[in-house]
């Protein structure tokens, strides 16, 4: 299960979701990633759509995991009431921000979700079976994406309901006032500290990597990232047609 293997701090990897056909879904899980992340935040997936991925996804023993286009009550209660196994919260920045994504997932009285009968529960079947599960298996990960959740770090990760957490290099990097300039020497520092802190902590590290670099994915693994995230659908389709034409014209 994903959440014992996030804190014995074993090695995962995963990727994203970002285009609605179950299809992909089934193509991506056959590669054998350990979790597919559905991306309700940058994406034009609904929730009816985001439910069906996440049966196809649980069908295959793959974990499902929802990134949540906010740190909204309302909308994690309705991704976790579709089944989902665990969210991404983006934009925590403080420990009220972790605070609010944990009770957000959990019933009281650990947390302030409202109770709904829908898929997870077997359509009003299985609701004891799935608080029970609720309250040993389901997965909340924050998103360190600005500056000041790197200040807040040690409070946030402290906390207990945090499985792990995961850079988004391109935000953090946006909050320094350099998108997308990794090496700049500000983002660099943010993310060493970020480091520090998870070490600290024995709290699994956790980036996405957008562009599924193979080299670099095994410079991230060595340095122990552990809770790594590679590409992106669209990502891994684009790059191979252009590698492909590429192969062919040169």
């Amino acid at each position: 299960m994903l959440k014992e293997r996030l804190s014995k701090n074993q090695f995962t990897i995963g990727s994203w979701l970002t285009l609605a056909h179950t299809a992909i879904a089934e193509i991506m899980c056959q590669a054998g990633f350990d979790w597919l992340t559905i991306d309700m935040e940058h994406s034009v997936i609904e929730l009816a759509q985001a439910q069906e991925l996440i049966r196809t996804i649980e069908s295959y023993g793959v974990t499902p995991l929802v990134r949540v286009g906010e740190n909204n009550p309302t909308i994690i209660k309705r991704v976790m009431d579709a089944g989902a196994t665990g969210i991404i919260v983006p934009m925590v920045n403080s420990r009220a921000d972790a605070e609010r994504a944990i009770e957000s997932i959990h019933y009281p009285p650990s947390g302030k979700r409202g109770v709904g009968l829908a898929r997870a529960q077997k359509y009003g079947l299985g609701f004891e079976e799935y608080k029970l599960w609720l309250a040993k298996e389901s997965i909340v990960v924050v998103q360190i994406e600005h500056i000041k959740a790197i200040e807040n770090l040690n409070e946030i990760l402290s906390i207990p309901g945090i499985d792990a957490s995961i850079i988004g290099p391109y935000d953090l990097s946006g909050s320094l006032g350099c998108p997308g300039e990794f090496g700049n020497e500000r983002v660099v520092e943010a993310i060493q500290e970020y480091e520090k802190v998870c070490y600290n902590l024995g709290k699994p590290m956790g980036f996405h990597l957008v562009e599924p670099d193979i080299c670099q994915a095994n410079v991230m693994k060595k340095q122990g990232y552990n809770f790594l995230a590679v590409g992106l659908d669209t990502l891994f389709l684009g790059l191979k047609c252009r590698e492909t034409l590429h192969g062919i014209y040169e």
